[in-house]
């Protein structure tokens, strides 16, 4: 699947509107807050049809998920949103994770849970929320809608005394070469997963961590965990690609849109994260000129000064 979609849920007496624009979509909250109520309307439609009470404008099929025989269900399900409440535990597993990878569906889970198989963004996680205001005055129906609940965006990065990378390649060989001409340490954490276990056991002052916001999603919330606790500064761009994209090294007419809007041109089914998206945009982009892109191994003109600083151009400013 590829795009973004509006989806409006409604019965008499209550509405849902939200936007889908990845192919994992998380939805957070306790008990009582309307994930299960919005899922069980889904499925109420999907089983009734129009004599359920509820109607679904959407442009794509909105389905629910459930039970013991979801694997083999699901094989029968494409170019749909895939609808998962969080009493299915099968969302849990490597096997759903690998379906999933498999699959032209969007999903968008209901869980309280962190998904650790899943590569989803730190800016699909949701909430949701009643809105209240003058524009439904006179109405007798509640409407909701999702809020994102993982805002890490920043203006202004300290100097820290420690860099911590998700990234082990290319991204790290970039950091840890304009951070040490400032004597600064910068350390790889060989994977996402890593990146907790260095905050709580390294020494330091102040530390930022640059990891892959595109599949940070599982482990966002430990590591603001520890954020209230140290100084702890979080920078998490779609992917290190991703800012080089942004750069202006990189030329093509139609870049700026792409990276204006990337749900209108990843397929899912092609890329289950944008991070790869991103990726094999800046290979193929880069593959005939001084600026070759490798993800293994970095290129040294990206080391060069001018383009360097176009790179670090694209971070928040960074005191030094």
């Amino acid at each position: 699947m590829i795009g973004a979609y509006e989806v409006i849920v409604k019965s008499r007496r209550l509405q849902y509107k939200f936007t889908i624009s990845r192919n994992i979509t998380i939805l957070r909250g306790d008990s009582a807050t309307g994930k299960t109520t919005l899922i069980d309307m889904i499925s109420s439609h999907q089983q009734n049809g129009i004599s359920s009470g509820i109607t679904i404008n959407c442009q794509k099929p909105c389905t629910v998920l459930t039970g013991i025989r979801w694997l083999e269900n699901l094989k029968t399900i494409h170019d749909s949103i895939v609808f998962i409440d969080e009493g299915d535990q099968f969302a849990l597993s490597e096997e759903f994770a690998k379906a999933a990878q498999e699959s032209d569906n969007y999903y968008v889970i209901a869980t309280r849970a962190s998904l650790f198989n899943l590569p989803y963004s730190i800016k699909e996680i949701y909430g949701i929320k009643n809105v209240s205001g003058n524009r439904y005055q006179g109405t007798k129906r509640l409407f909701s809608e999702f809020y994102p609940l993982c805002n890490v965006d920043i203006d202004i990065i300290q100097k820290p005394d420690l860099v911590i990378l998700e990234d082990s390649n290319s991204g790290f060989q970039f950091f840890n070469d304009f951070f040490s001409k400032h004597e600064i340490d910068c350390i790889s954490a060989n994977g996402k997963s890593n990146i907790y276990r260095e905050l709580i056991e390294r020494e330091y002052a102040t530390a930022l961590v640059i990891a892959d916001g595109a599949a940070f999603g599982p482990e966002i919330e430990r590591v603001l965990a520890v954020k209230k606790a140290r100084n702890v500064i979080v920078y998490l761009p779609e992917s290190f690609e991703w800012i080089v994209l942004n750069s202006g090294l990189v030329k093509g007419k139609d870049l700026p849109a792409i990276l204006q809007e990337p749900s209108q041109h990843i397929e899912s089914s092609e890329y289950f994260s944008w991070e790869r998206f991103f990726t094999a945009l800046l290979i193929k982009r880069t593959k005939d000129n001084y600026l070759h892109y490798s993800k293994t191994e970095l290129n040294t003109a990206y080391l060069q000064e001018n383009e360097q600083m176009a790179i670090i151009d694209v971070l928040p400013e960074i005191q030094l």
